[in-house]
């Protein structure tokens, strides 16, 4: 494996390496899914994070095949509703979600949310490692697992390889993250750039931004990356798609990444787990 290779991934589970940096495609739809998906391979993004739920799987796809990439060159992760909240049912939610990207396997299968009332996710998490078993998808996590929820999951018998949850400066989830590395657990963060961004003005940020000639957003990303973590920002405009890739080239300082780190409020996710659901 190359440096250039090792440095931009991250080990999800054995012989399977995730791209550090994906597309996030929520609330793209239609055309401007296809067409955003298309452009992001076209400039190098090799991950793409889709969902049931987006309602875009269908449109993602499509900017897959336009892209004129090989499928095996691409990182493809999706995930499913709680409606699929059983062993059975998984296996029904995989073949849905291969029949709308058009695709005959997926790199990374999620839960989308515990739903920890229903009971079931427990049933979904043996579904989709009965799926990596099979061979039918290279690796599966979940997403907003709170650490009650994975607690549930481990004592039943398995490892959790990834949870995507919302982490940016403002949510750093700093309990959310020490449960991921004591039970080493890979973290992806959502909306890794925040949902109004405000941050991204902060000296902590726009210091660096200016020492180091790059934008804000691609210092917060490299603050991600730094920590270990893979990050899916979503974006349909060209420029900050490149912007959002090129992150490799530049290091934070241990005193960058503290100030940072400082920015963090103890604000909880925007949605609470325990509650939210579909």
């Amino acid at each position: 494996m190359n440096g250039s290779k090792d440095m931009t991934t991250a080990e999800l589970t054995s012989g399977v390496r995730i791209p550090l940096i994906g597309l996030g495609t929520w609330p793209l739809a239609g055309e401007d899914a296809s067409a955003a998906v298309a452009q992001a391979i076209e400039g190098g993004y090799r991950h793409i994070d889709t969902a049931e739920n987006y309602a875009n799987e269908a449109a993602v796809g499509e900017g897959i095949r336009r892209s004129g990439i090989e499928r095996s060159q691409l990182f493809l992760t999706t995930k499913f509703n709680s409606e699929w909240h059983s062993k059975d049912g998984v296996l029904e939610a995989f073949g849905h979600a291969l029949k709308r990207l058009r695709t005959d396997y997926l790199d990374l299968f999620l839960v989308h949310w515990p739903n920890p009332a229903q009971g079931q996710f427990v049933d979904a998490c043996e579904g989709l490692q009965r799926l990596v078993d099979d061979g039918a998808i290279r690796a599966w996590g979940v997403s907003n697992f709170m650490p009650a929820h994975l607690r549930i999951v481990h004592g039943a018998g398995l490892r959790v390889p990834l949870n995507q949850v919302q982490i940016d400066p403002e949510h750093g989830q700093p309990g959310q993250l020490a449960y991921h590395r004591d039970h080493g657990i890979l973290t992806a963060a959502y909306s890794p750039l925040g949902r109004n961004g405000a941050f991204l003005s902060h000296p902590a940020v726009t210091g660096p931004a200016r020492e180091l000639d790059k934008t804000p957003a691609q210092i917060v990303l490299r603050w991600h990356i730094q920590h270990g973590r893979v990050a899916v920002p979503k974006s349909a405009n060209h420029q900050r798609q490149r912007e959002n890739l090129d992150v490799f080239s530049f290091v934070l300082t241990q005193g960058q990444l503290d100030a940072i780190d400082a920015l963090e409020t103890g604000a909880p996710p925007r949605l609470d787990s325990d509650t939210y659901f579909h």
